[in-house]
């Protein structure tokens, strides 16, 4: 399997995980009184699905940028120097006196 696809599936496992985590917080804190409307209500599976559901690509999408972001080259240490790009001044000619046309 390619090294790619392994990051993705531990990303969205993670998560799933974390989203699992986060709604259970939600719903012990009861937030936004959220644990009496899913507890009360006859469609209450329906929302608690749809908290982790939609909670799981959000956390997994961030997981997976985590994971490829950290793939990245790091800059020279600061002990190499380094190219850096300096502003430099430049003359720029201008003429002395505006001529007219007056006659």
């Amino acid at each position: 399997m390619p090294t790619m696809v392994r990051v993705y599936i531990r990303s969205v496992l993670i998560g799933a995980a974390l989203a699992c985590c986060f709604v259970a917080a939600l719903l012990a804190l009861d937030v936004a009184h959220l644990r009496h409307l899913i507890l009360k209500s006859e469609a209450g599976w329906l929302a608690l699905f749809m908290l982790v559901f939609f909670n799981a690509i959000v956390f997994a999408g961030v997981q997976f940028a985590i994971a490829v972001m950290g793939q990245a080259e790091t800059p020279p240490s600061p002990g190499k120097r380094a190219w850096i790009a300096r502003p430099s001044l430049v003359p720029v000619l201008q003429k002395s006196a505006i001529r007219t046309n007056r006659k």
